[in-house]
């Protein structure tokens, strides 16, 4: 049974910076994407990055680009999403997935993302 297990989400001000980390319980080599999405209140869910084997090629949508990296620890089993200049508009719960496709296959409890004007 693979689990994904989100840390690092929390409240912080306009301006600020968060880690947010993917801890997974299996090897992810085997995955060929892995990425952050994010819900807000009353919206659907939706892909914030995504960074896929084979070229290590990593996408972003539009909202964040320049402002959040994915990153993946291969030995560590973890994905990271390190964001930078927050906006409220980017408050929301963020999930972690994984997947052996584009499409994920697996995915984490979720992490609050809470930044205040």
């Amino acid at each position: 049974q693979v689990q994904l297990v989100e840390s690092g989400g929390g409240l912080v001000q306009a301006g600020g910076s968060l880690r947010l980390s993917c801890a997974a319980s299996v090897s992810i080599f085997g995955f060929t994407a892995m990425g952050w999405y994010r819900q807000a209140p009353g919206k659907q869910r939706e892909l914030v990055a995504r960074i896929t084997s084979g070229g290590n090629r990593s996408i972003y949508a539009d909202s964040v680009k320049g402002r959040f990296t994915i990153s993946r620890d291969y030995a560590k089993r973890t994905v990271i999403l390190q964001m930078n200049s927050l906006k409220p508009e980017d408050t929301a719960v963020y999930y972690c997935a994984a997947g052996y496709n584009l499409t994920p296959d697996y995915w984490g409890q979720g992490t609050q993302v809470t930044v205040s004007s």
